[in-house]
């Protein structure tokens, strides 16, 4: 009998159900939207901040302080710690490894370059797409091209194992009838040195900070120029990471043993930084914070945007709610006193309308998920370029979500049924 009264009750008046369905649907929408891209929006952000440039510097323990003037490294090449490149590959063994998403390292020493004057520069050894072997037996590509996409060439990058040259525009500007692109030009490490290395220049590069007064070779090139055969000065690394919170900025060492498990698996940059460390013994690395404070500044803030605009969209659905189910309980006033007077207890009654507010919940709900996973898709093409996946996890959170708001919504409307006296409504006053 109960479930006959519920179901005439929607069959005598459709229009207040369907706007109630459509008010549950349309904040469902939205917030189903919002869910979806606040799931993906750290991970997409975060690749997107991966153009900014590496996010980690890693240099030897007991490295001497760099003497740089005017980007010009003039510590002597045998001053100062190095480390392995023999040692890179097991970067890609630590336990957030697949979040490494590129590594280069740069051998820094100085150098003179002729053309129509000596200049005094730095000459960088580094890799623009080099083949890293793994522990496991697999290889990984990386280089500049990962951990400085930013950087604007013209002509073309250098390739490994060549003594070829990319020259920073900086340097160029100097001397542009000899630092040309197809050129042959003279470095040595001093003036009395002999014989002179011989680098055919193959593009000019711009980077927007020191590195464009300098000239960039192959790694191999400036350990064999350097007499640093397998060994580099420091290591950029291009991490994808998760804003830092409480528990990041806390000391490991202080953490409970649960507390560790949490942060350990956490990929901080903290963390990833201490696994990097432990793979590389004798290092220390430190966070480029000009990099990781924008993006987690920037991804913080873009959080809170959505969940502000998920709970608006809630608020937005209970308030619509609530003005549909005062409406109904005047309109049903009559039905309600007749209920009464046959005998339905006031618990009887509200679970009546409970009942019917449940099922819009559970209609809207499901209707307003699918908008939602469709809205999302045209988010995230938009904003991202590539469409959101579904995350059909969030259909039951959904389907949660519109039950509470129906029930809130209509809590204080559905408890003026208990002041609702049969009495005059039969004598029809």
């Amino acid at each position: 009998m109960f479930l006959r009264i519920v179901g005439e009750s929607f069959l005598r008046n459709p229009r207040r159900k369907i706007l109630t369905a459509a008010a549950l649907a349309l904040g469902m929408a939205v917030a189903t939207a919002t869910l979806t891209v606040a799931l993906e929006v750290g991970d997409r952000m975060a690749r997107e901040f991966r153009s900014l440039g590496a996010n980690l510097l890693v240099v030897p323990q007991s490295d001497t302080l760099p003497l740089e003037i005017g980007g010009v490294d003039y510590r002597p090449v045998d001053e100062g710690a190095y480390l392995r490149e023999a040692d890179l590959g097991k970067l890609k063994t630590i336990f957030w490894r697949h979040n490494i998403l590129g590594f280069t390292p740069f051998l820094d020493t100085p150098a003179i370059v002729y053309g129509s004057k000596p200049i005094r520069t730095t000459l960088i050894g580094t890799w623009y797409e080099h083949r890293v072997p793994i522990p496991d037996g697999t290889q990984f590509t990386t280089g500049v091209s990962k951990t400085h996409p930013s950087w604007q060439i013209r002509g073309r990058w250098f390739q490994d194992g060549s003594s070829e040259a990319v020259v920073g525009a900086a340097l160029a500007a100097r001397d542009p009838a000899h630092l040309a692109i197809g050129k042959t030009i003279q470095v040595r490490p001093s003036e009395a040195a002999n014989p002179a290395w011989n680098l055919l220049v193959t593009g000019i590069v711009s980077t927007g900070d020191a590195e464009e007064g300098a000239i960039f070779v192959p790694l191999a090139f400036a350990q064999a120029y350097s007499g640093h055969g397998g060994e580099f000065r420091r290591l950029y690394v291009s991490a994808l990471t998760k804003p830092a919170d409480v528990l990041a900025e806390r000391d490991p060492r202080t953490l409970s043993p649960t507390e560790y498990d949490r942060w350990f698996c956490s990929p901080y940059i903290s963390s990833i930084s201490y696994q990097m460390e432990q793979v590389l013994p004798g290092t220390e690395v430190r966070t480029i914070r000009r990099v990781a404070d924008s993006e987690g500044r920037i991804l913080s803030q873009v959080s809170t945007l959505l969940w502000i605009v998920t709970l608006a969209a809630l608020a937005a659905a209970a308030l619509a709610i609530a003005a549909t189910s005062a409406a109904a309980v005047l309109e049903r006033q009559v039905e309600i006193g007749v209920m009464k007077a046959i005998g339905a207890t006031n618990t009887r009654v509200t679970a009546l309308f409970l009942t019917e507010h449940l099922t819009l919940a559970l209609a809207g709900g499901a209707i307003g998920f699918v908008m939602g996973t469709a809205l999302a898709r045209f988010l995230g093409a938009s904003v991202f370029g590539v469409p959101a996946s579904p995350e059909f996890i969030l259909l039951p959170i959904v389907l949660a979500l519109a039950a509470l708001v129906a029930l809130v919504g209509g809590l204080i409307p559905i408890r003026r049924v208990a002041h609702v006296d049969p009495a005059p409504i039969l004598r029809g006053e």
